[in-house]
């Protein structure tokens, strides 16, 4: 019997709902008529209403729910679909653009290296790009710099002619600048005009002596009359030189009144400072005075002198401190002058290396000269001592002694100068080439000069160095060699003692024997050789400098000299002096006179 397969009918309707599924995606079946649409062949169809589906149980809702995701993920996409995935695609792949556009532009800006470090590969490519780079940017800053005009504002207050004349009236302003301001009013009929204008009947002035100009020119401009001017340059000659004033000493002038009309101002009194320890004023007989009804005195007579010495102290200053980085910055910082800082580097620069012998960790000592005024003021003056101290010991002391103002080391030798000393204090006896010797009589090289010297006279070496040998060598005697450094040796011979032994370091201008007359010698001399990289040269193709030797009792004023500069406390003289019971501080000129006298305004 044949049998014809049935469909199941769970798979029929499962058929049926993925079908149903579809046209919900699709948004229904093309080919299925629609209410008021038309048939496939063009007629005109009939709305068919479909069939309302079967309730569903929830069961089997719940089990068919899955078929329903899966036929919508299975499902064509639809053209919304298709047209957004499209979008979606066209925007990512901008996004992806952008990314590899940027990332690139990175790359290439990275390999430009436009702003390298200029401290590097100076003078190369890369930083001559570098340098045009930078010279570029500051073009372009210049170039945008803004205008720095000032900004005109509009006044608060209107501008006209009449404006300004009205402010001008209520100003006051002093007559003794000229002034012409203030509110003018007509005359009336109790005015009475004055036949001529009175005038002042004294002229305080402030006169200042000019570079060349002379005492008599300076009192003519100011219009003293001429018989008062060689009165008052006779005066102050008993008192000091009148060409001895310095230049810019200012002097308070007081002119009388005129005893006619077109004739000069008397003077009535003249005072200035005509040296730092002397003042000077000239009077004439009622100058300041006033009659008992209150009328000021008319000055008449001849003029007078009147010396106001004053009390100066001449403590020398002396100042310490540490080097530093600067070694001027750092005195200047202590308070010495400019000009004593100088003259105490010139000093020591004269005698020792300042860049390699100085450290930052040595203290300087200064003195100068110094005054002093009971009235307050100071002088400072020339250097009298420069010195150099390390570890608290005394490595470098200049004074200066003598009339000449020489400098002197604390060993009592004198100024040096960069380069080779002079040994000893000599003439040159014998210089160096072929000559017949003196003992042995015949012709031999002479390979050194001699020095005349006294015997004992002491023996300092050439510049600093090392003591190689020290010791008796043959003809040569008692002798001592140094090694200078750069291949130059010095050697000196004949010595009556040693001072020094070898491997010790010596200083230029270090007492290192005494003279003598050991060895192949007629007398007390000094025989000096002078090598370089082991050869001998001639020692007078080398400059020596001159240098002086106290001795004596010259020696001995000296060195007590130097003691009492080193005994001078630190800043003593920075102090104001302590005044004395009778000594009252001179006033004040009336123009400096803006408030009264105060107690310790006359004391000083």
């Amino acid at each position: 019997m044949e049998r014809t397969a049935q469909p199941r009918e769970g798979t029929a309707s499962g058929a049926k709902m993925l079908d149903h599924a579809r046209r919900l995606n699709d948004g229904g079946d093309p080919d299925e008529a629609s209410p008021g649409g038309e048939a496939p062949d063009g007629s005109r169809a009939l709305a068919v209403v479909p069939p309302a589906p079967p309730p569903v149980d929830p069961e089997t809702a719940r089990e068919l729910a899955a078929y329903f995701r899966n036929a919508r993920a299975l499902a064509e996409p639809t053209k919304a679909q298709r047209l957004r995935g499209r979008l979606l695609l066209g925007a990512s792949g901008f996004g992806a653009r952008y990314e590899e556009w940027r990332l690139a532009a990175s790359l290439w800006f990275e390999r430009l290296d436009l702003a390298p470090d200029l401290a590097e590969d100076i003078g190369s490519r890369r930083w001559l790009r570098g340098l045009g780079t930078m010279v570029g940017l500051g073009a372009v800053a210049l170039a945008c710099w803004p205008d720095l005009t000032p900004l005109e504002a509009r006044p608060a207050l209107p501008q006209s002619d009449a404006v300004e004349s009205e402010l001008r009236s209520q100003m006051i302003l002093p007559l003794a600048l000229g002034a012409d301001s203030g509110r003018r009013m007509g005359p009336t009929q109790a005015v009475i005009p004055l036949k001529s204008a009175p005038e002042r009947p004294q002229i305080q002035m402030l006169v200042t002596l000019a570079p060349g100009d002379s005492f008599a020119s300076m009192l003519r401009r100011a219009g003293v009359a001429a018989g008062d001017i060689d009165r008052a340059a006779a005066l102050v000659g008993q008192a000091v030189a009148v060409g001895d004033i310095q230049p810019g000493t200012q002097m308070d002038l007081v002119l009388g009144r005129r005893p006619a009309p077109g004739e000069p101002r008397p003077l009535d009194s003249l005072a200035f400072r005509a040296r730092f320890d002397l003042e000077l004023e000239l009077t004439r007989p009622g100058v300041g005075e006033v009659s008992a009804d209150g009328t000021p005195v008319i000055p008449s007579g001849p003029l007078a002198l009147k010396r106001n010495v004053i009390r100066v102290d001449e403590t020398p200053l002396r100042v310490r401190g540490t080097v530093g980085s600067s070694l001027y910055r750092s005195m200047r910082q202590a308070g010495v002058p400019a000009s004593a800082v100088q003259e105490y580097l010139k000093a020591l620069d004269a005698q020792i290396d300042m860049d390699r012998e100085v450290r930052s960790s040595d203290e300087f000592d200064i003195i100068i000269a110094y005054r002093r005024a009971a009235t307050g003021e100071r002088q400072a003056g020339q250097l009298l001592y420069a010195g150099v101290d390390r570890d608290g010991k005394p490595r470098t002391q200049l004074m200066r002694w003598g009339g000449e103002g020489r400098f002197y080391e604390a060993s009592g030798v004198g100024e040096q100068r960069r380069g080779l000393l002079a040994p000893v204090p000599g003439a040159v006896t014998s210089n160096f080439g072929m000559r017949r010797h003196p003992i042995l009589g015949y012709m031999r090289m002479h390979a050194g000069v001699d020095f005349k010297a006294q015997y004992g006279t002491p023996i300092v070496a050439v510049s600093d160095g090392r003591v190689s040998s020290a010791g008796r060598s043959g003809g040569c005697g008692i002798q001592v060699r140094l090694e200078h450094g750069g291949g130059l040796s010095t050697r000196y011979c004949h010595m009556s003692r040693m001072a020094v032994n070898a491997g010790m370091s010596v200083r230029r201008g270090q007492v290192i024997g005494y003279v003598g007359s050991t060895g192949l010698s007629t007398g007390p001399h000094l025989h000096y050789e002078m090598y370089r990289g082991g050869r001998v040269i001639n020692p007078a193709t080398v400059q020596f400098v001159s240098r002086a030797l106290l001795s004596g009792t010259e020696l001995i004023d000296f060195r007590r000299q130097l003691i009492r500069l080193k005994e001078i406390e630190v800043g003593a003289a920075l102090k104001d002096l302590a005044p004395e019971p009778d000594e009252v501080k001179e006033p004040v000129r009336e123009i400096e006179k803006i408030a009264g006298p105060t107690p310790a305004a006359r004391k000083l």
